[in-house]
């Protein structure tokens, strides 16, 4: 069973930096794109970052400059470097990613969800 486990949330002051990461774990062949979204209260779920399997990457334009994705792919962990962080953005983290199981075709699976807090 492929699962995804987040850690790295928390209180933050505005202006402040946090990490997130993101480690697939169970039977996988490979993995592709890998990324976060967010939701804050009373909004939808939105992009925040990605990274497709050869590196490339993609932000939202809210992120773009203060935000940083990167990847280790032995350890099938994704990461979320959050720097100058605003109280807008405020929110659940939900890591994602697009992963082949062993034996299985491709599916989207996404995280429980981590909560980070900047305080103004």
């Amino acid at each position: 069973q492929v699962q995804l486990v987040e850690s790295g949330g928390g209180l933050v002051q505005a202006g402040g930096s946090l990490r997130l990461s993101c480690a697939a774990s169970g039977s996988i062949a490979s993995i592709n794109a890998m990324g976060w979204y967010r939701q804050g209260s009373g909004k939808q779920r939105e992009l925040v970052a990605v990274i497709n399997r050869g590196g490339g990457t993609n932000y939202a334009d809210s992120v773009k400059g203060r935000f940083t994705i990167s990847r280790d792919s032995a350890k099938n962990t994704v990461y979320l470097q959050m720097n100058s962080l605003k109280p807008e953005d405020t929110a659940v983290y939900y890591c994602y990613a697009q992963i082949v199981p062993s034996g299985r075709s491709t599916n989207n699976y996404w995280g429980q969800g981590t909560q980070v807090t900047v305080s103004s």
